[in-house]
């Protein structure tokens, strides 16, 4: 398991980490949340002993993490850390030996990755000559490359099309199903909810929002009311218990109190305006990270 505990990091006069906790256990993928410039990268760089963090601490499995622990874990950094004219194949081999893998395991790991990851036919292209998704594929191999017990992934998703999006996401839930802990960043909410049994959000350095995913949305004191009209619903949004109202076309949905007798409010929305369909369930992954990050 992986445990962060009360880091804290400041540059000048920002501080970008705030006593940041939050852990993650082997065998589960962790969407880890926030806005821009909330202390995502500053954290996931203080794993890899990449930041020396002014107090806090960073352990695996109960014991402080050493260069040889961090030899088993797997990072994808955001910015692109290959090197650009060095062919894809023989970089990721000489990052498997880095590894600890011999010349012959790291090529057949790298051969294996790259077929996976739907770009073994570019195996023997410098990278700088590739797509921008066809990159974030090889970034993706460098960091599995060595078989990892850890993966952080820094925004993986980032460029991708809806195949390679698919492609990956495949590939994480294998590695999560394999055992190993995962986490990653990515502003693609919908996403993380499909992929993620846990979460936890940041902003401003601190974790403000952390648990398992279907239990922080039956736990949240809003429910989501989506509902297609045949016609008008802007009186939706003066509705006792209507806390937010977005239209799309026919179909509105409504952020309400938990509390709120949807019977009634269906009445008066039925009272108005004749209803085609509706659904009433727990709030998204989106509405939990909007109401998190705007307390």
């Amino acid at each position: 398991m992986l445990v962060l505990d009360g880091l804290e990091k400041t540059y000048g006069e920002v501080r970008a980490l705030d006593g940041c906790a939050f852990a993650v256990e082997r065998g589960r993928m962790l969407g880890f949340l926030g806005p821009n410039g909330a202390g995502k990268t500053t954290t996931m760089r203080a794993i890899f002993g990449l930041v020396r963090l002014d107090a806090g601490s960073v352990t695996w499995d109960g014991r402080p993490v050493t260069d040889a622990e961090r030899l088993r874990f797997g990072y994808m950094p955001e910015a692109r850390g290959l090197y650009p004219k060095m062919k894809a194949r023989d970089q990721l081999v000489y990052l498997g030996m880095l590894h600890g893998l011999t010349r012959s395991d790291a090529r057949r790991a790298a051969d294996r990755w790259l077929e996976t990851l739907g770009v073994g036919e570019r195996a023997e292209d410098p990278v700088e000559e590739l797509s921008h998704g066809n990159q974030q594929r090889v970034q993706l191999a460098a960091s599995l490359v060595h078989d990892p017990e850890l993966l952080v992934l820094d925004e993986p998703f980032s460029g991708l099309d809806p195949l390679g999006v698919e492609t990956m996401a495949e590939v994480l839930r294998a590695q999560a199903d394999a055992g190993t802990a995962v986490v990653f960043s990515s502003h693609q909410l919908d996403l993380v909810e499909d992929l993620c049994e846990d979460v936890a959000i940041i902003d401003r350095g601190r974790i403000v929002l952390a648990g398992n995913v279907r239990e922080l949305k039956d736990a949240s004191r809003y429910r989501r009311l989506e509902l297609e009209l045949e016609d008008g619903g802007e009186f939706l949004r003066r509705l006792t218990g209507v806390v937010a109202h977005e239209v799309d076309g026919d179909r509105h949905r409504l952020l309400v109190d938990k509390d709120t007798d949807v019977r009634e409010l269906l009445a008066a929305a039925s009272s108005t305006a004749r209803i085609r369909e509706f659904a009433y369930t727990t709030p998204s992954l989106n509405d939990l990270f909007r109401e998190a990050v705007t307390r």
